[in-house]
């Protein structure tokens, strides 16, 4: 499995940098994970728009969703004498009946619909879902790859949630929503470096990175608090747009 991030500030781009979104590959298959602002044009330099078989996401937040359209006129607009026009299925929870509408373009894209209890298999993974704690609703996603049993848990946006520890149990790559400095714990949408550090301790993951990345403050500084929180058993990095891992 190999993840590329494509963007990791939260809440607007900076710096010639998107907002979350994530390409995820395994066996040949193309999936986007969230398709914030600046996502397609990142794409481009890994895998063409037109070779995404599904995008799912995590959330209806304008940073997580903000190029979804970019992507659908994409493909609606490419001239069909040159690709095939593969309809594009795009997973969404229906708890937000507007935005889950959109994710339908005919001709283009087709909303599917996920649930909590839901095991969706998409592509080589089983994928579960958890609910987070956010001003709207969203949900993490575990990714479990068939073929290899690698593990990638990602928490889309949350504040502090004890049962992350079993959510990330044993993840190969936790990539974890880290907006805020040590200090401000128990914050109603977002992760502090110190919860994401505990919480992938915890688990016994074996990689944490930090992503949903503050524009303001020193990112280095983030990542020392969620070093020091793990207690040195678990190696953590920041997010950045086009690093690449591979599980």
């Amino acid at each position: 499995m190999k993840i590329t991030v494509l963007g990791c500030w939260g809440g607007y781009p900076h710096k010639d940098s998107g907002t979350t979104s994530y390409l995820l590959q395994a066996n040949g298959y193309n999936l986007l994970l969230d398709c914030g602002s600046m996502a397609v044009a990142a794409l481009e330099h890994h895998v063409s728009p037109l070779w995404l078989d599904s995008v799912i996401l995590s959330h209806y937040h304008h940073d997580h969703i903000a190029d979804l359209g970019v992507l659908q006129y994409y493909r609606q607009l490419w001239p069909k004498d040159k690709w095939d026009g593969m309809i594009l299925k795009i997973w969404g929870h229906t708890e937000d009946e507007f935005h889950f509408n959109d994710l339908t373009l005919e001709g283009v894209s087709e909303g599917h619909a996920y649930h909590e209890e839901d095991v969706v298999k998409i592509g080589p993974w089983d994928i579960t879902f958890m609910k987070t704690v956010h001003p709207v609703p969203c949900y993490a996603m575990r990714f479990v790859e068939r073929k290899t049993g690698k593990i990638f848990v990602f928490t889309g946006d949350s504040g502090y949630l004890e049962s992350f520890v079993d959510f990330a149990k044993d993840a190969d790559l936790f990539l974890a929503d880290t907006y805020l400095f040590a200090g401000n714990e128990h914050h109603h949408a977002h992760f502090t470096s110190r919860e994401a550090g505990e919480i992938a301790a915890a688990a016994g993951v074996k990689k944490l990175v930090l992503t949903h990345l503050p524009q303001h403050g020193d990112l280095e500084q983030l990542l020392k608090e969620a070093e020091l929180a793990t207690g040195g058993k678990v190696e953590v990095e920041l997010a950045a747009k086009d690093k690449v891992f591979e599980l």
